[in-house]
Formats: C-alpha cells, structure tokens, sequence
C-alpha cells in the first residue's frame, strides 16, 4: 500500500513538471496592458464604424431635402477623418505580441511588423487624422468651400509624406551607421526579444527615440497652427454651445499631443515588458484615443445630429416666410462644428 501511495505521489510530480513544461513553450501569460489596448481598438472601430453611419444616414437625407444640402457639405472630408482612425486603430494591432504569437512568427518578421506599426501609426496615420481634424476646424469658418476631398487629401500628403519617408530612413536604414557612431540602440530600435524557445521566440515593440523626435517635430507645429486656427474659430462663433464645444476639443488635442510626445521620450528609460514600460505604452495610447474620440464625436457625430434636429423642426412646424431662424439655426447653418 506504501508503494502504491509512492508511486502515485511520483505520477502527480512527473504530471505537474510536464504540464509546467508545457505552459513555459506556450508562450508568457497575456498581459493585462495588451487586453486593454484590444477593448480600446474595438471601441475605435465602434465608434467609428457608428461615426460612418450618422454620415451615410444624412447623406441619404439630404438628396430628399433641400435643407439638409448644406448641412451635407463636408461629408467627404468627415468620412475621410473616420477613415484615419480606423486605419491608425487596425495598425496599433501590429504591436501586440498576444496576435502575433498567434501567427508563429519568426522573430525577424515580428520585428518587421514592429517596425511597421512605428511607420505607419508615428508617421502617417495618426498625422493624417491630426491634419483631417485640423482641416475641418479650419473650414468652419469659411462660407464659400470647394473641392473638400481634394484639397485636404492634398493637405494630408503634403504633410504626413515627409514624415513617413523620415520614419522609413531611422527604422529601415540608419541603424548600422548610428550603431558605428555608439549610440545606445534605443535610437533606432523598435523592437526587443525577450523570450527564446528553440526556433520561437517572442519580439516586443518600443519606440526608437529618434522616430519619436520625428513624430515630436511634426506635433510641436500642429500644435502651434491648431491653435491658431481654433482662436480663429472661437473669435467668430457667438452660440455658447459651439464654443463649449470648440474649447473641449482643443483642451483634448492641446493637452494629449505633448504628452504622447513627453512619454514617447520616456519609454526609453524601461525595456518592453517590464510593467513601468506597459504602463506608459498603454498612456500613450490612450492619449491617442482621446484625440480619436474627441475628433469623430465634436466634429462628426454631434454636427450631424445637430443638423438633423433643425432639418426635423423645419419640417413639423408650419412655414412662415416671415419667421426668424432660431439662433442655433443660425449658428449650425454649415454644420461644421
């Protein structure tokens, strides 16, 4: 009996080292931080997919009414803003260890992807959504506008091209020069092997610190022409709300474009993986998603249902030609902002 109960201790250890065994090549425990970020993405896309619709919904509306034709001026460019951030939210994707593990990915593909996500994400797509937002603040204030898509696509390129070709230099060509000039490999690595299994191994993305003084010089001048423009906006608009409104969304990009850059710099000071270096990944984040939001909700959804509201009190009450329009008529006659 002794024996038995010896021999069944030594299956249960021999089990447990098997199933330990296992759970070590699995791959690491997901991490909190990266589960977060993957509900944050899918509420951009949320947001955005019901940003798109509010768009369509009154496009629709206007080929039937009068009204609402020059509501509907800025479509293209407000369905361009939406497409920018879905795009920048797909691309944060590209960063997350927990799907690319799921690829089995060799670690030097996983440091491509890597590098990709800084190029994409630092120098285009977050750009791009910046200048589209921008350029919609800047036309609320003109009355006679033509040519919207072609003009901030022109914008969009014209701004976001050199900062992508910048991107491509520092993460694709410049490190085996600056690794001869001795510079710490935090200036131009994005990505860091932290784990290695026999063939696998799992890569975590950082932010090179000259891609971030990249990304820093383009912001420190959005900054600076975004309140230029909103100063303009705020000095023509008398309705309260709009300028409730016009402040709310530059407080949100004023303040979360110098963070991103301020804890973009600091990130370098851990190494990915460690908790100090997920918790200021995941701010950086979220200061991006602030401005996401901000932009499809101020400058999308809520003109929009603005709109909509004043085309249906057209439409129930009697027409009287020598009625004023109330004030907020007045006031959200381009619906813009």
């Amino acid at each position: 009996m002794h024996d038995l109960q010896n021999q069944f201790l030594d299956d249960r250890h021999s089990m447990t080292v098997v199933d330990a065994d296992a759970s070590a090549a699995a791959g690491p425990v997901v991490s909190a931080f990266d589960v977060a970020v993957l509900w944050l993405i899918a509420a951009v896309l949320v947001l955005s997919l019901f940003s798109l619709c509010f768009i369509l919904h009154l496009c629709f509306k206007s080929r039937t009414s009068r009204h609402l034709r020059h509501f509907n001026s800025l479509w293209t460019v407000r369905s361009l803003l939406v497409l920018f951030i879905a795009l920048w939210s797909l691309s944060e994707l590209l960063r997350l260890p927990l799907l690319r593990r799921r690829l089995f990915l060799h670690r030097h593909h996983q440091a491509l992807l890597c590098k990709l996500h800084v190029a994409l994400s630092l120098g285009f797509l977050e750009p791009a959504f910046l200048v589209t937002l921008l350029f919609l603040v800047d036309v609320s204030v003109k009355k006679d506008f033509i040519n919207g898509l072609s003009s901030v696509t022109a914008s969009v390129f014209s701004t976001c091209s050199p900062l992508l070709l910048l991107q491509i230099l520092v993460l694709f060509f410049s490190s085996p020069r600056l690794e001869l000039l001795g510079l710490p490999y935090y200036f131009w690595s994005a990505s860091y092997s932290v784990e290695s299994s026999g063939d696998a191994s799992t890569v975590l993305c950082s932010y090179p610190l000259l891609s971030t003084a990249v990304f820093g010089s383009f912001g420190v001048g959005y900054s600076v022409t975004f309140l230029f423009s909103a100063w303009r906006v705020v000095s023509m608009v008398i309705n309260k709300a709009l300028r409730v409104r016009i402040h709310g969304l530059v407080l949100t990009v004023l303040v979360s474009l110098p963070v991103q850059v301020v804890l973009l710099v600091l990130s370098v000071l851990w190494s990915p993986g460690e908790p100090a270096f997920d918790g200021v990944s995941l701010a950086v984040f979220l200061s991006k998603f602030a401005c996401a939001v901000a932009g499809e909700g101020i400058l999308v959804i809520k003109p929009i249902a603005d709109s909509l509201i004043v085309w249906r009190q057209f439409c129930t009450c009697p027409w009287d030609p020598w009625r004023r329009p109330p004030a907020e008529t007045v006031a959200l006659e381009d619906g813009r902002v």
